[in-house]
């Protein structure tokens, strides 16, 4: 049996430590709905939603893994799957209450509110979404925190240890997501009583994890291969067109779910997340042709995802014509931030933060451009409308989520590095992370090959 070390115990140890806590909180009856408030049509569309969000994350994994090297294919997906064990752990112990509780100055949820998800079952429904039950919108924010630091493994792929990654996502969880997630969408949140509008996630999920991607990127530094300029072939293709077509289609859940009700402004959030998608899609593979390219499925798939992460702060605030010029906008600026990032020492992998962290800027920025109340009367004009007080708000709420995400989530970066090796070995780098990481490959077992007339078994190349 091999040694046991505090780095082994640890994760196992924390895991049984919240079981055996739990088995101390008491179970209290389901809340009576004696208003009249619940909708039926609300809560069914809420479920879906919810489960269309939660596919996301498995779509995010094929997504990052067509297009590492084949080596790293299974490190780089577990990577994003394995937030959903983290997350949803973390969430109903803290997290929820840190995002959502009783509000400590508008900076953070009171960690005792619901801890343990104290008072979910049983207590009344959220402000905003008084038709459907307080445990239902705790699930559907849930799958927006599990998939948040999964954005970030695309930027440190190739290079970053399995168990400081899981350490990352808890951290990252705790002093990164539930803060900007409570300034944003609790009513007593400073963002949301400055009146910076965010429908679905572009600070919470999109530039928080673009920020620390980058983050990530420069305290991992470059791989070898980076150093070295040797060009990594993608791994598997339909990979990537697999999971741009999940994402799309979770997409939908993300942004219209948001609505959290089955009606109108859901309808316009839908329309405007696939109208974005096609013409940041197009835009893309267009613009790359425009350049000297030929027309790649990699770049329409970058291209209809940026899309999305663009539309998601405004997906509920602007006009569904307008939607196309975010798509159009929004993947010729990432387009040409992945270009320059190519020409630098930056190693972001998978080009995070030039598509996440750059799309989520520019669609909140144009959010308040081309916000209208016309669609949505809870919003606010934007720019474009006579309202350059709502462009500068955004901008002012841009800027602070930016520089606390990047600075936040670089010091995890360096507190993980101090207590444990973030980066694998250089001979680990060079045999790949599924091997070394988690004693797997991409491919496995073997093909009977035919060899001076005869059937051989051989073992599958790496």
């Amino acid at each position: 049996m091999k040694k046991m070390t505090i780095q082994k115990i640890a994760p196992f140890a924390a895991l049984v430590a919240v079981a055996l806590a739990a088995l101390f909180i008491p179970s209290l009856p389901n809340y009576t709905d004696t208003a009249g408030a619940y909708s039926a049509a609300d809560i069914t569309w809420i479920l879906v939603a919810t489960a269309l969000v939660f596919l996301m994350t498995p779509g995010l994994a094929f997504f990052y893994g067509g297009m590492v090297h084949r080596k790293n294919v299974i490190s780089t997906m577990i990577k994003s799957v394995v937030a959903t064990g983290v997350v949803s752990i973390l969430w109903v112990t803290v997290v929820y209450s840190l995002c959502f509780g009783e509000s400590i100055g508008g900076f953070i949820g009171n960690p005792s509110t619901h801890l343990f998800f104290k008072g979910i079952n049983s207590g009344a429904p959220w402000s905003l979404a008084p038709s459907i039950p307080i445990t239902l919108f705790a699930l559907f924010q849930l799958m927006f925190a599990i998939i948040t630091p999964g954005l970030v493994v695309g930027a440190v792929a190739e290079r970053i240890k399995f168990t400081s990654y899981i350490v990352f996502i808890a951290l990252f969880s705790l002093l990164v997501y539930a803060p900007i997630a409570h300034w944003t969408w609790h009513p007593e949140g400073f963002l949301f009583k400055m009146g910076a509008l965010d429908f679905a996630g572009g600070t919470v999920v999109h530039i928080s994890a673009g920020c620390a991607a980058l983050a990530g990127a420069l305290v991992l530094k470059r791989r070898q291969a980076h150093v070295d300029q040797k060009e990594i072939p993608p791994a598997n293709i339909p990979y990537v067109l697999i999971g741009t077509g999940l994402l799309w289609f979770g997409w939908f859940g993300f942004n219209a779910g948001s609505a959290l009700g089955a009606n109108t402004l859901a309808v316009s959030a839908f329309a405007t997340t696939n109208t974005a998608a096609a013409a940041a899609g197009l835009s893309w593979m267009f613009f790359d042709v425009l350049r000297g390219k030929k027309p790649s499925v990699l770049g329409f798939c970058i291209g209809a995802v940026v899309g999305l992460v663009a539309i998601t702060p405004g997906a509920g605030f602007v006009a569904i014509p307008q939607s196309i010029f975010i798509g159009v906008i929004s993947a010729i600026i990432s387009n040409i931030a992945v270009y320059y990032k190519s020409k630098s020492k930056l190693d972001d992998t998978l080009d995070v933060f030039p598509c996440h962290g750059i799309g989520g800027i520019v669609g909140m920025l144009l959010t308040g451009i081309f916000a209208t109340k016309t669609v949505n009367s809870a919003g606010a004009d934007g720019l474009f409308y006579g309202n350059p007080t709502f462009f500068f708000t955004q901008l002012k709420a841009l800027g602070i989520v930016v520089a606390y995400s990047f600075v936040v989530s670089y010091g995890i970066f360096k507190f993980i590095n101090f207590i444990l090796p973030l980066r694998v070995s250089s001979e680990e780098e060079l045999l790949g992370l599924d091997a070394t990481q988690h004693n797997e490959k991409y491919v496995q077992g073997t093909l009977l090959v035919e060899e001076n007339g005869y059937l051989k078994e051989s073992m599958l190349a790496d």
